[in-house]
């Protein structure tokens, strides 16, 4: 009956420390020690091309610095992130005009619906819808209007003069000039900013209740102060 030889491992036996393992890397450290095992085991009637040994070298050298590289990466990447943090948390108090076609509603105190005019309008509407969809409201103001910002006062109350609930609202802005055809406009939201969410991983501030993504941002101003007369 043949003998297992003294040394190897059997089928189905543990590892032992002969046996060898594998690693899914391939780190500097790695590549070194493959490069010393290559040389340890050459033949010395037939050595290792100069010039092959001078493309490992190479080949080295381009591990260490893609993996110095990769550190500063994450380095900057970290220090911008932190950068990005402080700057956002630096326009809490600043009042925000935003790219936004919502609005929401406290369920007692009314909004303002804001947008933009690409031109001279002669009637301006709003319509309103709730969640689900459904038109709450329509808002119409006649009369000329220059092209630039425009605002519509809405009492928070639907046709029949109810008192809608609290909760977020869609507008959608349409526009007339003077002959009747239609103007572009852009729906935006104004507010100040109350604070700053991290809650999906990036800064987005917080105004009227509502996260607002930076590339929403269209303006930010010093909030307006009333001036007192001096004593």
């Amino acid at each position: 009956m043949p003998t297992a030889i003294q040394g190897l491992s059997q089928p189905g036996a543990p590892p032992t420390s002969a046996t060898p393992t594998g690693s899914n890397k391939l780190g500097k450290e790695e590549f070194l020690k493959l490069l010393t095992a290559q040389l340890a085991n050459q033949d010395p009637l037939a050595p290792v091309d100069n010039q092959a040994f001078i493309a490992q070298l190479a080949q080295f050298a381009t591990v260490e610095q893609q993996s110095q590289m990769n550190s500063t990466l994450e380095s900057l990447l970290l220090a911008q992130a932190s950068s990005n943090q402080t700057n956002v948390a630096n326009l809490v108090g600043k009042d925000i005009t935003f790219a936004s076609s919502s609005v929401r509603l406290n369920g007692t105190d009314g909004v303002d619906l804001n947008a933009r005019l690409s031109g001279e309008a002669t009637k301006v509407s709003a319509i309103i819808k709730d969640e689900n969809g459904k038109v709450v409201r329509s808002i119409t103001v006649e009369g000329r209007r220059a092209a630039g910002e425009v605002s519509l006062q809405w009492d928070g109350r639907d046709a029949r003069g109810n008192q809608l609930p609290a909760g977020d609202y869609s507008v959608t802005f349409t526009a007339e000039n003077v002959q009747g055809k239609s103007i572009d406009v852009s729906t935006r939201g104004r507010g100040r900013a109350t604070g700053v969410s991290f809650a999906d991983g990036v800064p987005q501030l917080v105004v009227n209740g509502v996260r607002v993504r930076l590339t929403d941002v269209l303006e930010i101003n010093e909030p307006k102060t009333n001036a007192t007369a001096a004593p």
